[in-house]
């Protein structure tokens, strides 16, 4: 047996046995036995996606196992792709999940049924990319849906907050299942198939509407589970109130997902459409770059301002991919394989500063039960690990060397430049834009995580329990180091992914070179005269910061120093009080960017009794909403509960009057069945 298919048995047969071990283990044993197994499921699954990126494949259907079509399952380069990072992230996080759900006691992650589920949301992250049929794709789907939505509500019984997230979840998570459902029926039906085998077969013959009408439909769904706008809602409710390991795994696997069924979809199943497809998605993922991180750099929770930066960086996977289809549209295969290249690398660095990310906030939240950023502070010299790991993750989030996530933002930056070539007036204005707006997400959320890194963790602590926060055991620091040496890796070394990122290009349904080769120590852009070694621009940054540092050291220390009190104006000296909160540090950028974000503010001034002259308490409220969820979501969900309020007229509790119902809801269908025979 090939390494593949031995690899995905094995997560199947770790997945149900940790699924077991969790029903039936007491608490004690329960963690430490579904952790470890949940990380098997995570390793095989890394081991069946590397051995597909080195050049293996696998085909296999399994008649009996759905009803009707079957399952079929097939694992190429670009599904591999997605598998090893889903895996790689899964063994990551499941060991730091074992300290982390150990603290809670029984309950929340660490109940049985949390539990349980846990290691089959894993194996349906790894198991989605392989699917090779819609019955098979739509049904683990569905299964990751589900299982995530459980995750979500694990702590529902601690807050309030979290059963609405969980309703929002459950809506739009189910939005986007019935569009995805709509999608493919309509492609099967126009080419008579359920394997892709045979969509990717006849899907040349379709008409040119249905294609379209297709794409249009895949796409929302597949945006929303990535979390772009429109459909974005619940990413931000949901990522925040889940528990921390479960948000790493949907913020850093999950979504991932969308990235990967755009591409199969738009550009291997439908091989490909019409400008104006892509040029749509450029637009969204600029826009959703763009609103995501200035609602980031707004945040004050600090598990939300992760989650809204994830709606950034899968804005910027878009980005990539839209480029791609555009390039292939006017012919510019080289350019098309650069760009998906980038993309693909983009989502490979962003699950692993983002894991890290997510992580490093639930510790903080363990051992100080806030999110809050007003309310920490002093948490390097209390948790010196904790935050040196999240010190590194931001910096592969802002993009900046010597991150992760500087070098395909560079490919990305690369590939848009060098399109401007391409002819077409949508093109001359979209391509500048991108670029624009990608520089423009990666200043905001410089701002962003700066304010989360200063404030957090650099400044005087606000409240008691940040002054006493104490640093993580040694299982969630593991876990976090695991992520943290991947973020080096992908920062120092990351051609040794070039290989493995031409083989998923070309899966993807472009032929030739995948235009990125890898070589170790540089990256290499074969269609186009440019070159990069982050080895080489981490060791010039790393001497020119200690020359900066040492030189005025060495000149100190030759002339006298005298020590004395710094004049402190008479106010005597500085309390936590006196110290900028995240609020206060994002004021100055809400005021340039004030006529997008509409702040709403609110003062209530409460006079003493005696007096309406003489005032007792000021209270002072500012809020930023999220401005398309106030302008599109609301009117809705207003729509729908006066629709509620007005049908429970309807339920008069007379048995005449439901027996009137059915009866004419009887005639009305046979009325349609009449006419349109």
């Amino acid at each position: 047996m090939s390494v593949i298919p031995a690899a995905l048995a094995t997560a199947t047969a770790l997945g149900g046995a940790g699924a077991l071990a969790g029903l039936v283990l007491p608490y004690r044993l329960r963690v430490p036995a579904v952790g470890a197994l949940t990380a098997g499921v995570g390793a095989a699954g890394a081991a069946a996606g590397t051995a597909a990126l080195g050049g293996r494949h696998w085909t296999a259907a399994f008649p009996g196992l759905l009803p009707l079509a079957g399952a079929h399952v097939a694992v190429d380069a670009l599904a591999g792709l997605f598998a090893a990072v889903a895996g790689a992230v899964v063994v990551a996080v499941a060991v730091y999940g074992i300290g982390y759900a150990a603290g809670h006691g029984p309950h929340g992650l660490g109940s049985r049924t949390a539990q349980a589920v846990l290691p089959l949301f894993a194996l349906t992250l790894v198991l989605v990319p392989v699917a090779a049929s819609v019955s098979t794709f739509l049904t683990l789907w569905e299964l990751m849906a589900l299982a995530s939505l459980l995750l979500v509500l694990a702590e529902h019984r601690d807050r309030a907050s979290v059963r609405l997230a969980g309703v929002w979840y459950a809506v739009m998570t189910h939005l986007g299942l019935v569009l995805l459902l709509a999608a493919f029926v309509l492609l099967a039906a126009q080419t008579h198939g359920d394997t892709f085998t045979a969509l990717r077969a006849g899907a040349h013959g379709v008409s040119p509407t249905v294609r379209g009408v297709v794409f249009v439909l895949a796409g929302l769904a597949f945006t929303s589970k990535a979390g772009a706008l429109p459909l974005h809602a619940w990413l931000p409710r949901a990522h925040p109130e889940a528990p921390s390991p479960v948000s790493a795994l949907m913020s850093a696997a999950m979504v991932n997902l969308g990235v990967y069924g755009l591409v199969r979809t738009g550009l291997d199943l439908l091989g490909g459409g019409p400008a104006w497809w892509w040029l749509a998605l450029v637009a969204v993922g600029g826009i959703s770059a763009v609103h995501g991180i200035l609602q980031a750099a707004m945040a004050s929770d600090l598990k939300r301002l992760l989650a809204y930066s994830t709606s950034e960086n899968m804005g910027l996977a878009f980005i990539g991919v839209g480029a791609c289809g555009l390039y292939t549209s006017y012919g510019n295969r080289p350019l098309a394989a650069l760009a998906l290249a980038a993309a693909l690398l983009h989502v490979v660095n962003h699950s692993a500063f983002k894991a890290l990310l997510f992580c490093a906030a639930g510790s903080v939240l363990r051992a100080t039960g806030l999110r809050d950023l007003d309310r920490l502070g002093g948490l390097r010299s209390r948790m010196p690990y904790t935050a040196g790991l999240f010190a590194l993750a931001a910096l592969g989030a802002v993009a900046l060397p010597p991150g992760n996530g500087f070098v395909s933002e560079w490919l990305l930056l690369q590939s848009l430049m060098h399109g401007f070539q391409v002819p077409g007036v949508a093109v001359a204005i979209a391509l500048p834009l991108s670029v624009a707006l990608i520089a423009l997400s990666a200043g905001i959320s410089a701002a962003a995580f700066v304010k989360a890194l200063g404030v957090g963790f650099f400044a005087r602590p606000r409240s008691g329990p940040a002054a006493t926060a104490e640093e993580s055991p040694a299982l969630m620091l593991a876990g976090m180091g695991l992520l943290a040496a991947a973020c080096a890796a992908l920062a120092l070394v990351p051609g040794l992914l070039g290989d493995g990122l031409d083989r998923a290009v070309a899966a993807s349904g472009l032929p030739g070179s995948g235009g990125v080769t890898g070589g170790g120590l540089r990256v290499r852009l074969t269609d186009i005269s440019a070159s990069l070694s982050p080895l080489w621009v981490v060791a010039a940054l790393t001497g020119s910061v200690l020359l900066a540092t040492g030189l005025p050291r060495l000149y100190g220390r030759r002339r006298r120093r005298r020590n004395a009190r710094l004049w402190d104006c008479g106010g005597g000296a500085p309390t936590p009080r006196m110290a900028y909160t995240a609020t206060s540090f994002a004021e100055p950028l809400q005021r340039v960017f004030d006529d997008v974000l509409a702040p709403e503010q609110d003062v209530d001034v409460t006079p003493v009794r005696e007096s309406a002259y003489l005032v007792e308490r000021v209270r002072f409220e500012r809020r930023v909403p999220d401005r398309i969820e106030h302008r599109l979501y609301e009117p809705v969900v207003r729509a729908l509960a006066g629709t509620g309020r007005a049908a429970r007229r309807l339920a008069g509790g007379s048995v005449h009057l439901y027996l009137g119902y059915g009866f004419a809801g009887l005639v009305a269908v046979l009325l349609v069945l009449a006419v349109g025979w």
